[in-house]
């Protein structure tokens, strides 16, 4: 027989036990959707991840005071994250870092939360001071209007876009005046939006430490280092700690009162859990596509069962064991085909709707065409070879005993 026969009589069975076939694709549809669903909402969380990562600078490394830091690797805005310690970074150690090959910039940060006062309203704003000096060459901000920080400025700030814009009742511009514990401060830039960054304001550090209460010169909250490039990081990282703990006089490690953590090492991190959790929701919805697979596989040894007497009689009138196998594994291929079919677009449907609630989260892409190709080539696989055994079994059958079943 040709591959057209086999494909006419295989869908002549589909078409003719229509409840049971329909029922058993159900399974299927249930569980390519689910697989394909997840897998592309994980696809455009990755995605996400990885546009983010694209704007972050990996070359920065950042110092913080207390060893408990340094376990995260994930560096966040300065102030942020850690455990409250006693100890301090100062100039001096600024100083026994600057002769280290592999850096580019290095400067120190202080920060505070301060009101902040403008129209006659009040709100508390996370307050920087940052060296003007190579601020604007180490930080990846971006402004919307105005300018960055430049070296000869004072009592400047720049403010993320959700101060500017969410804070107070009238808009803060570029050139408006804002007061920060009791001080005026010129608003020389807005951000673009950023995250976290968009409700903080940014000034030298030289003005902070007169606006932010307990703080003092030479002395920091964070201390940032910016490699020469991306490949000397994690190189340039032992180097710090190795000179910190001379300098710092620490002999053990368990005595260690600071912390290195490179952006580097947290975008890894991300983009490694993001993948964790994708692959651990599609082993959880490929659960469904193994009830899909023993429906198809009940559903072809029942097909035999009742084809039997059709079996005996085409093998009676000349059909061969290759006919009978290869008409059943058509038919459970075409199973697995429609299922694949209803499936990939039932996950393109749960993939929008989960990209849409998820929101910012994800990109928004949609299913992918590899997603759909093997998902399609995924569902007639499972179709194949859970009708292997019925299919064999049926291509087995003597003329004389299926002839004579009942």
């Amino acid at each position: 027989m040709r591959n057209s026969t086999y494909l006419k009589m295989g869908l002549n069975m589909l078409l003719h036990s229509k409840l049971r076939s329909w029922l058993t694709i159900i399974g299927i549809v249930i569980g390519i959707g689910s697989v394909v669903g997840i897998l592309s909402l994980g696809e455009a969380m990755e995605e996400q991840v990885q546009s983010r990562l694209a704007e972050m600078d990996l070359t920065l490394i950042t110092i913080s005071p207390g060893y408990t830091r340094a376990s995260s690797n994930m560096p966040g805005p300065p102030g942020m994250g850690g455990t409250s310690t006693d100890v301090e970074l100062t100039d001096d150690d600024i100083t026994a870092l600057q002769g280290l090959d592999g850096i580019e910039y290095i400067a120190g940060q202080i920060s505070g939360s301060e009101p902040v006062v403008y129209a006659g309203e009040n709100a508390t704003m996370t307050i920087t001071g940052v060296d003007p000096q190579v601020w604007q060459y180490m930080t990846t901000l971006e402004t919307q209007s105005g300018r960055l920080l430049e070296p000869s400025d004072k009592y400047v700030a720049v403010i993320g876009s959700g101060v500017a814009s969410d804070t107070y009742d009238q808009e803060v511009g570029v050139n408006q005046v804002i007061t920060i514990n009791g001080k005026s401060v010129r608003v020389v830039g807005i951000l673009t939006e950023e995250g976290w960054g968009d409700r903080s304001i940014y000034m030298p550090i030289d003005a902070a430490v007169n606006i932010i209460d307990d703080a003092e010169d030479d002395v920091f909250d964070t201390i940032t280092v910016k490699a020469k490039s991306e490949d000397l990081v994690d190189g340039l990282m032992e180097d710090i700690e190795d000179k910190l703990m001379i300098s710092r006089h620490i002999i053990q490690e368990d005595d260690r009162d600071f912390s290195v953590s490179a952006s580097k090492s947290m975008a890894e991190s991300v983009t490694e859990m993001t993948s964790s959790i994708t692959l651990f929701l599609g082993a959880i919805a490929a659960v469904s596509l193994l009830v899909g697979a023993v429906g198809i596989a009940n559903t072809m040894f029942t097909s035999v069962l009742e084809k039997t007497k059709d079996i005996g009689t085409m093998k009676a009138i000349g059909a061969k064991n290759r006919d009978i196998l290869m008409i059943f594994l058509f038919n459970s291929a075409m199973v697995g085909f429609v299922g694949g079919i209803l499936g990939v677009t039932l996950g393109a449907f749960v993939s929008s709707g989960l990209q849409a609630m998820m929101g910012q989260m994800t990109s928004g892409s949609g299913v992918s065409l590899h997603l759909i190709v093997e998902g399609l080539v995924l569902a007639v696989t499972i179709g194949i070879v859970s009708g292997v055994v019925p299919a064999y079994r049926a291509s087995k059958l003597k003329p004389v005993d299926a002839l004579r079943y009942e």
